[in-house]
């Protein structure tokens, strides 16, 4: 087992459960788990973790071969890429690649493409990197290669605002073992019902067609706790529609095999020399700030 996968068993545990990264006990299954809590699940401070070692860096680019960075995006996916009032591209995903320019000291250029048509003008030589919440997986296989995450989609546990999940008035505790009575809702056939089927198989699961229905069972009170993509949980519970109804409870889930390795950018296969210059620059404006307070200006409820 890889040294690098133990980090990310340890940042997943640590993420998950809020514990002590010497406690972390690695099951045959390839699973974590841990022998002791450092906290009590409500008791864990919100966070945003840092996605790059330290120990580990990128190398920094050679200053004779920055070159322009033509950034490719969509613009129907708020708050990581839309248009704002006036017309012009905005979001998060926006304000990272600007970020990096200013880093790289190169200018750039970003550009709207439909979303089904980002990988064929990256393709075609429209632009030289897709900065659009692009996922990879078998859809982008043999397209794209993608520099390191700058950010994660973690699933979340939802439950009523106030509502006692213990004894005591405490939020919910989520471990599988103290959710054995409860009623979870997800959206029928996502990797969250996959994931709740593996490791939460004495709870009742009830799915739901969609997001809409999984949160109106919530508020009407028809299932205890609903599970989802915690980024578009965020956003809704942000949105007028939850009139501050619901709150995470617990912290988030971080399983790769169901909720993927993160968000990076998408770059031709062949081009080494851009997706190393990009890693440099993420981990530089991780480092100095700025990853945590664009997140912190988009993403007012923590996903993490």
């Amino acid at each position: 087992m890889g040294k690098a996968f133990i980090r990310h068993l340890r940042l997943t545990a640590k993420l998950l459960l809020g514990i002590s990264l010497n406690s972390i006990i690695l099951l045959p299954n390839g699973c974590v788990a841990a022998d002791t809590l450092a906290a009590k699940p409500w008791e864990s401070e919100v966070f945003v973790p840092s996605l790059f070692d330290p120990r580990n860096r990128a190398v920094a680019p050679d200053a004779a071969l920055k070159k322009p960075i033509r950034f490719l995006t969509a613009d129907d996916y708020p708050p990581f890429e839309f248009l704002g009032a006036d017309g012009a591209l905005a979001g998060y995903n926006i304000e990272v690649a600007r970020a990096l320019c200013d880093e790289l000291k190169v200018s750039c250029t970003i550009q709207q493409r439909r979303w089904d048509n980002l990988l064929d003008a990256l393709d075609a030589g429209e632009g030289d990197a897709v900065i659009a919440s692009l996922r990879e997986g078998p859809a982008t296989l043999g397209k794209a290669r993608f520099t390191a995450p700058y950010y994660l989609t973690p699933a979340r546990f939802v439950g009523l605002a106030g509502a006692p999940g213990l004894p005591g008035g405490h939020p919910w505790d989520v471990r599988p073992e103290s959710l054995r009575h409860a009623t979870i809702g997800v959206e029928a056939g996502s990797a969250h019902e996959a994931f709740l089927h593996a490791f939460y198989e004495a709870s009742e699961i009830k799915p739901f067609p969609d997001r809409d229905g999984l949160m109106a069972a919530l508020r009407g009170k028809t299932i205890d706790l609903a599970f989802g993509d915690a980024i578009t949980l965020a956003i809704w519970m942000n949105g007028a529609a939850a009139q501050d109804c619901c709150a995470f409870q617990g912290g988030p889930f971080l399983e790769p095999t169901y909720f993927g390795g993160g968000i990076g950018i998408g770059l031709r296969p062949n081009d080494d020399t851009l997706r190393k210059t990009l890693d440099w620059a993420l981990q530089r404006l991780d480092e100095r700030g700025v990853m945590t307070e664009l997140y912190l200006k988009y993403f007012p409820i923590g996903i993490y």
